[in-house]
C-alpha cells in the first residue's frame, strides 16, 4: 500500500496496477482482524431514498454495521457524493455515528479519488475494508476495484449494498467478486471479528442483528 493517492481535484487517475504475484496472495489475511479492518459507508445519502425501493431497509442494516463497528471498535469512514445536490447521510445512519466523526466530501465517484479517505486508511494502517453503501455499480463498485488495486482486501457487504435497479446490483457484486473483493453478510462479520462468545461484546452484538 505505497502507491501515491489519487487526488480528488479532477479525478487524475492512478498509474496502471502491478499484477499481484504469488508472495502478495500468500500474504493476503485469511480471516478479518480487528487490528486491521475498517468500515467504510459509501454515499449513503438522503437523495436516494425516493429512488431506491430499499433505502429505508439498507440505511436500517448500515445502521447496526456502524453500532457493531463501534461496539467492537472497529474505525468507520463515511463519504457523501457531492452533498449540496444529493443531501448527507441517512438519519438512521448519522444516529449511530460518533458526534465527532465528519464525513468526507468527494467530487469523484470513487471514494479513493479523495485523499482525505485514503489517509484516513492510511493513519489507521488498515489492510482490510468492510465496504457497503451505494449505489452498487457506481460508487461502490469504483471504490472496491481502486481498493482492491491498492492491495486492500476488500469485503462486500451485501445485505448493506443496494441499487435503484437489482441488476445493477447483481453485476456489480459479480464484477467485484471477479477482481478478488469477498462477498459477506453483516451477521457474518460481526461474528467473525467476535471470534468467541466469551467476547465481551458478544451479548450486545447478538441483540443488535436479531
Amino acid at each position: 500500500m505505497t502507491r501515491t493517492p489519487l487526488q480528488d481535484k479532477g479525478c487524475t487517475p492512478h498509474e496502471p496496477a502491478d499484477i499481484l504475484n504469488d508472495a502478495a496472495r500468500m500474504n493476503r489475511i485469511s480471516k478479518l482482524s480487528r487490528q486491521w479492518v475498517a468500515l467504510a459507508v459509501i454515499d449513503m445519502q438522503e437523495a436516494f431514498r425516493p429512488v431506491i425501493s430499499d433505502f429505508g431497509e439498507t440505511a436500517s442494516r448500515i445502521s447496526k454495521a456502524v453500532e457493531g463497528a463501534r461496539l467492537l471498535e472497529v474505525p468507520v469512514i463515511v463519504t457523501e457524493q457531492y452533498p449540496k445536490g444529493l443531501r448527507h447521510t441517512a438519519e438512521e445512519i448519522i444516529a449511530r455515528l460518533p458526534s465527532e466523526l465528519k464525513p468526507i466530501e468527494k467530487s469523484c465517484f470513487s471514494s479513493c479519488g479523495s485523499e482525505d479517505f485514503l489517509n484516513q486508511l492510511a493513519s489507521r494502517n488498515i489492510k482490510q475494508v468492510l465496504v457497503c453503501g451505494i449505489e452498487a455499480h457506481i460508487c461502490v463498485m469504483q471504490t472496491g476495484l481502486d481498493l482492491l488495486d491498492r492491495d486492500f482486501e476488500v469485503y462486500l457487504l451485501v445485505d448493506c449494498i443496494t441499487s435503484r435497479a437489482p441488476e445493477n446490483k447483481q453485476a456489480a457484486l459479480a464484477r467485484l467478486t471477479q477482481a478478488g473483493a469477498i462477498q459477506a453478510t453483516l451477521e457474518m462479520v460481526l461474528f467473525e471479528l467476535m471470534r468467541t462468545a466469551d467476547s465481551p461484546q458478544f451479548k450486545a452484538i447478538q441483540k443488535l442483528i436479531k
